[in-house]
């Protein structure tokens, strides 16, 4: 009996053993790996203009959403989540703008336009659930806003004029 007792136990410790050495196998190839040498180029150190606005921007409407999304308990449940929902939805809208805005990959910049309408569209449905009005939505910005020149009405009618016709 006591030597079944002491195979009992010895199963244990060998899991343990096995379990440990499993970990290291897995463990030194990953720490290996990551002390290859990278070439510099690779990994730029300084920020052109537009990631270092892109990354300004982003940090913005991050630090918006999550202040946002911090809302004081209504007691009721449905309302608090649209009121956490909400901000985060629009932060992944303004998040989107943004990569519009400096993004190049035209796969991502799709992503970023499909995400606008998707987000924008649960926003309104999650305010409708809960008898909540839908506000008018504009279309999202994604270059800075430059004001045009002033133009007197003359000169708008002359641009949408034909050629040749008099006013």
């Amino acid at each position: 009996m006591t030597a079944l007792i002491g195979k009992v136990r010895r199963p244990g410790l060998a899991a343990a053993a096995f379990g440990a050495r499993l970990l290291l196998a897995f463990a030194v190839p990953s720490l290996l790996l990551a002390h290859e040498s990278h070439p510099v180029e690779s990994h730029p150190t300084a920020l052109n203009a537009d990631e270092s606005a892109f990354l300004k921007e982003n940090d913005a409407a991050m630090t918006k959403m999550m202040n946002d999304m911090a809302v004081k308990p209504t007691g009721d449940i449905d309302r608090d989540f649209v009121a956490m929902m909400n901000p985060h939805h629009q932060g992944a809208i303004d998040m989107a703008v943004i990569e519009l805005r400096y993004g190049k990959n035209e796969q991502l910049r799709r992503i970023a336009q499909e995400i606008i309408v998707d987000q924008t569209q649960e926003i309104a449905a999650m305010k409708l659930a809960i008898g909540e009005p839908v506000t008018d939505t504009a279309p999202a910005p994604t270059q800075p806003q430059l004001v045009p020149p002033a133009q007197d009405h003359h000169s708008d009618m002359q641009l949408n004029m034909p050629a040749g016709t008099k006013h």
